[in-house]
């Protein structure tokens, strides 16, 4: 009989695509629900990008490109990560492939060895696919846990414990996925600090929301003296610029470049030529429309923090970054005798027609640290208003 591997069966997903599934047939059978449970932006890509896809079509450009990517896209990739981080950048250093996400997987196989014991530290509550691509290419997981108290900032002596000789990887991701946290320049001063103690760790710095910080400064870890070499710098047009299903994503290191391409060579052959052409306009032609959704997001980010906070038994701390708001509803929980954050999640969708995802999504919880929910404010002002006055009006209603 054949048999599915152990490794298939236990591999992870992103519960977000499981919700919205959920969300899907409740729409389907004609249930009227406001979803905040996907992380993508809710405008149209740009048209210039749009436009610069369409002629590379009418121009014969569909066809495979080197794995690496095309020059023009790794020279623009290069120039914008050296004027965003201010370090040394250039096209050979540079790999692109649909979407970003792969290269979590393409990082770990590169710098672990399967059933070795390597160990790599990743951040809780995280992207779960930081979790399931550890697991699945035979690394041991370490969580750090980022608290409320720090704002969801790693914190970097908790990291300095967690360090041994088998670490070999860390997982940086700021602005963060889930809860719109930072960390800020004295924590990544510390944390290059640490990790200059412990050469044979590298770090993958996940910074996928770089451009959409509302508060402070962007930081990288590559940006730190001696960091640059040790560090696979990881983002993508996907949320800058509301390209998402276009995926396009790309990494910069130079050492790991080649090992990358070679990933990329078994696997996804190259990124759609096509959706090369268009980054190569979204990071090099006008940015008024990124920086327009980036201020809107902002609008938006202080319209959800505000609405939240008048919630009966709900507080939110005020993220600054990403889309992404991650209230304290622990107290909203026992008002509704919910027993925990994914109870409150499956009733605030099947009896107020509210989507959103549980803390427990993004990993285990850490001690002490209450109950928390993510909504994604990538939506408009108007459902905003409507989602989070349902969720007020379900906690009313509920409360014992």
């Amino acid at each position: 009989m054949s048999i599915v591997s152990q490794r298939a069966q236990s591999l992870g997903t992103e519960n977000a695509f499981i919700v919205l599934a959920e969300v899907n047939k409740l729409i389907r059978e004609g249930r009227d629900v406001v979803s905040f449970c996907i992380g993508q932006p809710d405008f149209h890509t740009p048209m210039n990008v749009q436009d610069a896809a369409v002629k590379a079509i009418r121009e014969g450009k569909h066809g495979y490109t080197p794995s690496a990517g095309i020059a023009e896209l790794r020279q623009a990739v290069a120039q914008e990560i050296a004027r965003t981080r201010g370090v040394d950048v250039t096209p050979d250093d540079v790999v692109v492939a649909a979407g970003a996400k792969p290269f979590i997987g393409y990082t770990i196989l590169s710098v672990t060895d399967y059933g070795a014991g390597d160990e790599v530290i990743y951040p809780v509550p995280g992207f779960p696919i930081y979790e399931s691509q550890i697991k699945a290419n035979g690394a041991v997981g370490v969580p750090i846990f980022l608290r409320e108290a720090r704002n969801f900032s790693l914190d970097p002596a908790e990291l300095e414990a967690k360090i041994t000789p088998k670490t070999k990887l860390l997982i940086l991701n700021s602005p963060q996925n889930p809860t719109g946290g930072i960390i800020p320049k004295k924590d990544i001063e510390a944390i290059a600090a640490i990790l200059r103690k412990h050469p044979q760790v590298w770090v993958y710095a996940d910074e996928i929301y770089g451009r959409l910080i509302y508060d402070g400064e962007f930081h990288s870890i590559a940006s730190e003296p001696g960091m640059l070499e040790r560090t696979i710098i990881s983002d993508g047009v996907s949320k800058t610029y509301a390209m998402t299903g276009w995926r396009l994503g790309y990494v910069a290191n130079r050492k790991l470049a080649p090992y990358f391409t070679t990933w990329i060579t078994n696997t996804e052959s190259c990124a759609s030529q096509i959706t090369q052409w268009a980054g190569v306009e979204a990071l090099t032609g006008p940015q008024d429309d990124a920086d327009k959704m980036r201020e809107i997001f902002h609008q938006r980010r202080d319209l959800v923090v505000s609405l939240l906070n008048a919630v009966p038994g709900v507080s939110c701390k005020s993220p600054g970054g990403a889309f992404y708001a991650w209230p304290n509803v622990t107290e909203a929980c026992q008002m509704t005798g919910c027993k925990d954050s994914e109870e409150f999640r499956k009733r605030l969708l099947n009896e107020a027609g509210v989507a959103v995802l549980a803390d427990i999504h993004f990993g285990p919880r850490g001690e002490g640290e209450g109950q928390h929910i993510r909504l994604s404010y990538a939506a408009s002002d108007e459902a905003i208003r409507e989602g989070v006055g349902r969720i007020d009006a379900f906690v009313r209603k509920n409360s014992r």
